[in-house]
């Protein structure tokens, strides 16, 4: 218990660092949407500072190291691009009209404290297996498992990403509904994605005791990609668009299945 209390005092000050610097930036560029950005900095940020404040089993935080790593920096760097040049987040515009008050204590809370509490939850399964012993037994085919589906995650959000990003950038297909590709089997395959990468870490974390106590934090991820700042939301924006109930009777909503025709 000792151990896993100073990877969660680390985490917490290495998530406070990469939120205090995002806000910073923030500040500096006149929007805050760039803590989109910083989501999966943080994470990653995590996952390599946790297995050598731990010193638990280095295969598997390497290998939980590996997969974060590579999942966090590609999606920021996404995150980048999308929000470059762009205005604020229309979410955080509302915010702040409806608050009042002090805009930079509510920015600060609302904002950028809640995502680094966020991301402390999310990065539970890091930190237990940062402090836990060698897997043993059946406990490898869980890290195989685990590992595959993460994997199975980062791609399949990867090429829905780029699928989409080209759908946009050919200008024949301006006003149009993306259903092509991944997006023909499901409505959010970046958002499946995720979960997948989450819940293959979790499994990675649940091969060993007290890692299946962490299972709050897949749970959360998919909570948060399907109805908080996810899916639903996102949805709700697009119902507007021409073509759109169209699309949401022949193509599945979260998990991917063949478009009804």
């Amino acid at each position: 218990m000792g151990d896993f209390a100073v990877v969660a005092i680390a985490s917490a000050l290495v998530l406070t660092v990469v939120q205090a610097v995002t806000f910073g930036i923030g500040r500096r560029i006149g929007r805050y949407n760039v803590v989109d950005v910083a989501w999966g900095v943080g994470l990653a940020a995590v996952a390599v500072v946790a297995p050598v404040v731990g010193g638990g089993d280095p295969a598997r935080s390497t290998a939980l190291a590996l997969i974060v790593v590579v999942w966090g920096l590609r999606l920021s760097w996404h995150m980048w691009r999308k929000s470059a040049g762009a205005g604020e987040d229309p979410r955080y515009v509302e915010m702040l009209e409806r608050r009042g008050g002090n805009r930079v204590v509510t920015v600060i809370t609302r904002i950028f404290l809640t995502q680094a509490i966020a991301q402390w939850v999310i990065s539970l399964p890091v930190q237990v297996s940062a402090v836990g012993g060698p897997v043993r037994g059946a406990g490898w085919w869980l890290i195989v498992v685990g590992v595959v589906l993460a994997v199975v995650g980062v791609v399949f959000e990867a090429v829905g990403d780029a699928q989409l990003r080209r759908f946009k950038a050919d200008a024949a297909n301006r006003g149009k509904i993306m259903d092509r590709g991944l997006w023909s089997w499901t409505r959010h395959p970046n958002y499946f994605g995720d979960a997948c990468v989450w819940w293959g870490v979790y499994v990675v974390a649940a091969a060993q005791w007290p890692g299946v106590l962490t299972i709050v934090s897949p749970v959360a991820m998919t909570y948060f990609l399907v109805y908080a700042t996810g899916a639903r939301l996102l949805e709700r924006h697009m119902a507007r668009r021409p073509g759109y109930a169209d699309y949401r009777r022949r193509t599945s909503f979260f998990v991917p299945w063949p478009p009804k025709v």
